[in-house]
Formats: structure tokens, sequence, C-alpha cells
């Protein structure tokens, strides 16, 4: 089959073209555009096409361009209900929640560890702020030395970067003394019953002060975290008023730390790890002398002789050991901050006090009371259903909103000028 243009359809196409196209000839661009080679010589019938109008040419840039067709297939997995794209996005939530998952174990696991080496040391030598300061000069110094060797990239900030991080660094200087301060005077158990009454804090900063407000079923589920905490501090065996002021105030600072911690982190290209090492840094400036001038040099001194002669040299891989997995499990958890909001980093700090205080009570052979006993189990149970409540907070929003879209009058949903775009 052959094919000829009129002459008239030729300069058409050369005047259209000349706009376009830098001194090509006209005739090859119709050819090539328009006119593709057939060898068809041998087919027994022939046909003529003439074209007696002028061809007119909307724009050549869309020539070769595919259109999108008016129907769309998708190509859906085998004994699946949702396309394979859905399910590749389903399957990147999955791995995302296994990973956040394995942070949180690895967390608490730390945190465990951290505690006992914690306790040991302060039994043997009852100097808090010092204690403090090496744990956070230890985690420095291991975050100044992966930068150094390239271990961990180093992070690039600027000062407005340090201004917004000296807040989050004075709430994380404050809870971090006053848990340590606490853990010298009390049970290890203890101080977690009293800290497991974080998202307590947690609410009532965010209604106070961020003015945040959260449904009834939130504030009925801190009800048994208070009653709970309240009730173990009364029957405390070993109840002392500083180690209780003090797992209340890191409650509060640790709170703030949190919130501060997320905001300073949107917008940054500053990593988890990066940002608690710069933290690290920060809180230590701040905590030095003060603990110098709470506690002393001589006061240390003398302190260190003493547990040096009772403990033995064990003491000091004691003390190097709680040091080094403050800063880990600390690094782990800011890690887990990069992917969950503050409120859901408050619920995983607090269910990890289950696995302390039951670790703690088997290996200090911490006296327990039962109605001790059962103020604690309340406080957790509490925090069970607080998590619970803020976990499925979202999908009560949904269903509301579902249920009141069907109560709506039938002409109202299909009416014109009115379109709901919300998809279930």
């Amino acid at each position: 089959m052959s094919f000829s243009i009129k002459q008239s359809a030729l300069a058409t196409c050369m005047d259209v073209s000349s706009s376009l196209v830098q001194k090509r000839p006209p005739l090859a661009i119709c050819r090539s555009s328009f006119l593709p080679s057939l060898n068809l010589q041998n087919s027994p019938k022939r046909a003529n096409l003439s074209v007696s109008k002028p061809l007119h040419i909307s724009s050549i840039e869309s020539i070769g361009k595919e259109k999108k067709p008016l129907i769309q297939c998708k190509a859906y997995e085998a004994d699946k209900s949702q396309p394979i794209e859905a399910a590749g996005e389903v399957k990147t939530d999955a791995a995302k929640r296994v990973k956040i998952g394995i942070y949180f174990a690895t967390w608490w696991a730390l945190n465990v560890v951290f505690n006992i080496y914690n306790k040991k040391v302060l039994n043997a030598y009852p100097y808090p702020w010092l204690t403090s300061t090496l744990s956070l000069a230890c985690g420095s110094l291991m975050m100044l030395i992966s930068w150094a060797t390239r271990i961990a990239e180093a992070p690039k900030t600027d000062f407005e970067f340090w201004k917004t991080l000296f807040p989050v660094a004075v709430a994380h200087t404050i809870g971090h003394v006053a848990a340590t301060v606490s853990m010298s005077k009390v049970a290890v158990s203890f101080t977690h019953i009293i800290k497991s009454g974080e998202p307590a804090f947690s609410v009532l900063v965010s209604r106070f002060l961020l003015g945040e407000t959260f449904p009834p079923s939130v504030y009925l589920s801190l009800v048994p975290i208070i009653g709970g905490c309240a009730l173990a501090a009364v029957t405390e065996l070993n109840f002392n008023m500083i180690g209780f002021m003090g797992a209340m105030i890191s409650n509060l600072a640790f709170v703030f730390r949190n919130i501060f911690s997320k905001k300073g982190m949107k917008g940054k290209s500053v990593s988890g790890m990066n940002y608690y090492a710069c933290l690290s840094l920060l809180s230590l400036a701040i905590l030095t002398p003060f603990a110098i001038a709470v506690e002393g040099p001589q006061m240390w001194a003398a302190g260190w002789q003493t547990a040096v002669s009772q403990i033995g040299p064990q003491f000091i891989w004691w003390v190097a050991a709680q040091s080094i997995f403050y800063h880990l499990y600390n690094q782990v958890s800011y890690m887990s901050l990069d992917e969950i909001s503050p409120l859901t980093f408050s619920i995983g700090n607090t269910m990890k006090r289950i696995s302390v205080i039951v670790s703690s009570i088997i290996i200090f052979h911490t006296p327990v009371q039962p109605i001790n006993a059962l103020g604690a189990a309340i406080a957790i149970l509490g925090t069970f259903l607080y998590s619970q409540i803020t976990r499925h907070m979202d999908k009560y929003l949904v269903w509301i909103v579902h249920m009141y879209l069907v109560c709506l009058p039938l002409e109202d949903l299909f009416c014109s000028d009115k379109v709901y775009g919300i998809s279930f």
C-alpha cells in the first residue's frame, strides 16, 4: 500500500514545522513523522490516499507521546483483594513495624542491664551527681571517637540547631539526675513504679501547656495509673521522700524532653543517633559544674577509695558498664523516637518498666508486700489501657465519621454540591 499527499498538505506541514524545528528539511520531517517507509511492492493491490484539505498540527511536542487510556487495569496478586502497589505499601508498613519492634526490644534489654549496674554502683558509691556525669561523659566520648574514625557520619549542625537543642538538654539533664538520685535512695522497682506514671504527666502537659485535647476515655485511663502509683508509694517498705520526689521530677522532665526532642528533630537532617550524641555533649556541659558544686572532687575521691576497697577492681567494671549501657539504651530509644510520636514513645517507655521492675526484684531480692504488688499491677494495667485507647484513637475517630455519614440522608450524600472524600 502506498500513500501520497498533495502539495497543499506538504506546504502546510512545512509552515508549521519551520517555527519549531531549526533548519531541517520539512519534507524529511513529514516523511519521518507521518510516512513510514513501507516496502509493499509485491502487494497485488495498491491504494492511493489523497488528502485534499490542508493538514493542521496542534502541537509537534505531543507527537509520539502516549495517551493515557480511558480504562486503567491494575494487576492483583493471586488470592489477594488488593493491587500489587497496595501490597507493596502493606509490606513496607509491616517492615517498619518490625523495625520499631526490634528497637523497642533492644531498648528495653539495654535498660534492664543499665539499671542493674547503676544500682550496684550507687549502693557502693552513693554519689548520683558524679554517676550521672560519668554516664554522659562516656556516651559523649564514644560518639566523638565514632565521628573521628568515620564509623558514624558526623552531623552537620549550626547555631540554630544548638539553640533549639538547649531546652531539650536542660530537661534531659534534670530528668537524668533526678532519676539517679531517686535510685540512690530507694529500690529500683519503686523508682520505676513511680516513673510508670509518665503518661499522666504527658497528657497533662499536652493538655494545659500545648493545648491538645483528648477524649474522656484517655483521662479515665489515667485514674488507675495515678491510683496504682499512689498505692505502691504508700505501702513501700523503704519509702523515702527524696527518692519519691526524684522519680516525680524525672517524669515531668522526660516528658518535656520527649516533646521538645520531637519538635527539634522535625525538618533536621540529624538522625536520632547523632541527635542524642549532641544532646549528651550539651547535657554534659550543663551538668558538670553543678555536679562539682553539689558533691565535689574531695567527696568523690574519698568515696572511690572506699568502694574499691570494699568491692575490689570489679567496681571499676560496674562504673564502666553502667555508663556504656546508659548511652546505648538512650541511643536506641532516640532511634525509635525517629519513627514514632512522643506519646507512643512515652507508652513504650512505660511498658519497658515491667521488665525492669521484675528483674530488679529478682536480682536484688527486694521485699514486696502483696498490697504493694497490687498497686504496681494496677498502675501497669492502667498504662496498658491507656496505650490501647491512644493506639486506637484514630480508628475510633474514623468509625464516628463513618457512622455520621451513614446516618446522613441519601439526598445529602448524592447532592451534587457536596462531596465526601473519606475512604474506609
